[in-house]
């Protein structure tokens, strides 16, 4: 089911045995586009501090609730690394965590949507993985690229405003523009594979489209649901390929 990333904010984090806090916001991996962990505030149980649960955790949503249950217990939460959520997170980080968890890490073929490893020899695989221990991490705050200006390839055309993700296999499938500025009260989707470029200092994305194009392309109405007649109208309008077909 695709789901808006703004519509998930407050949801109330249930581990097995009690409540341990809200969802704050994401942290996607911008080299594969996929959601790797959830940032939780604990509130009053733990104050002051925020911790990631990697959607590998996660049962199924109770929507009417607005509730995500996790198969962790208080005490594991408790007792996990204690990582600033405001700074970049290293890999090595990352590591202590999925140790702390026994998570696969994703890197080496945990997760959703992982690269998978298949070396040749025991030898190589451990130098493969070696190698992606020690490369950088590609995680970047959803809440931090909301913001950040659209250009199309003939100028900018607006902002992004929110993102929209797939629940069984948390990637992100669209980002949502919002065009106000240049097209009052419009809000349209476009799909990472449509990005060219992205300046992270410049807190810019540029897309392969034209104003033009994304002016008249399909809109985009957060209270109805993405389903796959919509996908189909923006992918034809597009002339893209349908990755589900």
């Amino acid at each position: 089911m695709l789901r808006s990333v703004k519509s998930l904010i407050g949801y109330k984090i249930g581990a097995t045995d009690g409540p341990m806090g809200k969802v704050d916001s994401f942290l996607f991996d911008d080299s594969a586009w996929i959601i790797r962990y959830l940032v939780v505030d604990t509130g009053g149980w733990l104050p002051g501090r925020q911790v990631l649960i990697s959607p590998v955790s996660l049962e199924r949503p109770v929507t009417k609730v607005r509730m995500m249950p996790v198969n962790l217990t208080r005490e594991q939460v408790e007792n996990s690394p204690d990582i600033d959520t405001d700074k970049p997170i290293s890999r090595q980080a990352e590591i202590e965590l999925h140790k702390h968890y026994d998570w696969t890490p994703y890197w080496i073929g945990g997760g959703f949507d992982a690269p998978i490893i298949q070396p040749s020899s025991e030898e190589k695989k451990q130098a493969a993985v070696a190698a992606m221990e020690k490369a950088d991490s590609h995680l970047r705050s959803t809440q931090e690229v909301t913001g950040y200006r659209i250009h199309a390839t003939d100028g900018d055309i607006g902002h992004v405003e929110d993102f929209v993700l797939e629940d069984e296999s948390w990637g992100l499938r669209y980002l949502v523009v919002d065009t106000k500025n240049w097209l009052p009260g419009r809000s349209v989707l476009i799909s990472p594979q449509w990005i060219e470029q992205i300046s992270w200092p410049d807190s810019k994305v540029w897309t392969d489209l034209s104003s033009e194009q994304i002016k008249d392309s399909p809109r985009y109405d957060p209270s109805a649901p993405v389903n796959q007649e919509y996908e189909t109208r923006l992918y034809d309008y597009y002339g893209r390929p349908k990755d589900w077909e």
